[in-house]
């Protein structure tokens, strides 16, 4: 397990494309001016020890270094001890809506997004609870098991999109389904289940399902992400709006947030429902209903002991600058007579 510290210094890579132009508009000027100074063969008998790959050799030596550098200042870290914690929290399953309804911008940037943002925000609030996420569409799909690694969540929420599931629709009740077995810990007697969308179940079987999660002691929220008014679902190529989505008649479908859907499934599961349209106040209300829970004490695994590596970057950096300072320019003498590149006749 790995760790960086400063990934700030990162921005320092930015002067090796900088160097590379500066460089390449230097050569391109000096080629120029030695062809209105002298022929190439007379160039040649001026300085006979040019070689023309030496600067090249000793450009990337220096932009290694400064790769080397850059990756110094942001210091790496490597755990090398791994320890068992004992935690207190609530296992909490987030299961995204990514249908493609969830693409209409009914509600700014659209609805997947704000959903997102919704679930990162909430998870940036949580102390020491498990979480796990899942997408559902005309299936339901596992993105994340349960966790504690709450960087690892934000990575697969952010490459959640509304083209990642084949099967289209949204079946709430897969997703219900799918989170009962998510939760691992027969004792863990606060099981909370998020369940994100706009409401428009194609399945009808979503109470069904319900009934199951109640039974496995699962509390169920709902959070509408969209308007009643609702809004066409865009069809983008290459990241363009192309057309919207159309009915079999030609008529541009209207997909509209369905809240007396996602409010009998929450009142059913013994939970509540909440607009999305406010991500504040999401956040504060799912802060107030875990703080209302008894915590469960349970163990986990986590790297400690985390050591920096910094100084074999440095080391890297002063090497590879010490060989450009030290690697002339002019043609390497005894390379010549080996003659393994013809240099007889070529440049190095």
């Amino acid at each position: 397990m790995y760790e960086l510290d400063q990934k700030i210094y990162f921005y320092v890579l930015v002067l090796i494309p900088v160097l590379l132009l500066f460089f390449l508009g230097f050569k391109f000027w000096q080629k120029r001016a030695r062809k209105k100074f002298a022929t190439p063969l007379l160039m040649d008998k001026l300085s006979p020890n040019r070689s023309s790959l030496k600067p090249v050799l000793k450009l990337i030596l220096a932009l290694l270094a400064i790769a080397c550098l850059a990756v110094a200042l942001v210091n790496p870290k490597i755990g090398t001890k791994l320890e068992t914690v004992k935690r207190e929290g609530v296992d909490i399953v987030f299961a995204i809506d990514v249908s493609k309804s969830m693409a209409a911008e009914d509600i700014a940037p659209n609805r997947l997004e704000k959903t997102k943002r919704i679930v990162s925000e909430i998870i940036n609030n949580l102390a020491s609870d498990r979480i796990g996420i899942i997408a559902y569409a005309g299936q339901a799909h596992p993105q994340l098991p349960i966790t504690t690694d709450y960087s690892a969540a934000k990575m697969f929420l952010q490459s959640m999109n509304t083209d990642m599931m084949s099967s289209q629709g949204t079946a709430i009740n897969e997703a219900i389904d799918m989170a009962i077995t998510y939760y691992d810990d027969q004792e863990q007697t606060n099981r909370v289940l998020i369940l994100i969308s706009d409401g428009e179940d194609h399945s009808n079987m979503a109470i069904e399902s319900v009934e199951k999660a109640k039974k496995e002691g699962i509390k169920i929220y709902t959070i509408g992400v969209g308007t009643t008014k609702g809004g066409p679902i865009p069809i983008r190529i290459n990241g363009v709006v192309d057309s919207y989505k159309k009915d079999r008649n030609g008529d541009v479908v209207i997909t509209k947030l369905n809240e007396q859907m996602l409010n009998g499934i929450a009142q059913e599961g013994n939970g509540s429902y909440i607009s999305g349209t406010n991500t504040e106040e999401v956040v504060d209300f799912v802060k107030e209903e875990l703080a209302n829970m008894d915590k469960m004490e349970f163990e986990s695994k986590q790297f400690a002991d985390f050591k920096d590596q910094f100084q074999w970057f440095i080391g890297g950096a002063i090497l590879l600058l010490f060989l450009d300072i030290f690697l002339l320019e002019r043609k390497t003498g005894w390379i010549q007579q080996l003659n393994l590149f013809n240099e007889g006749k070529n440049e190095e």
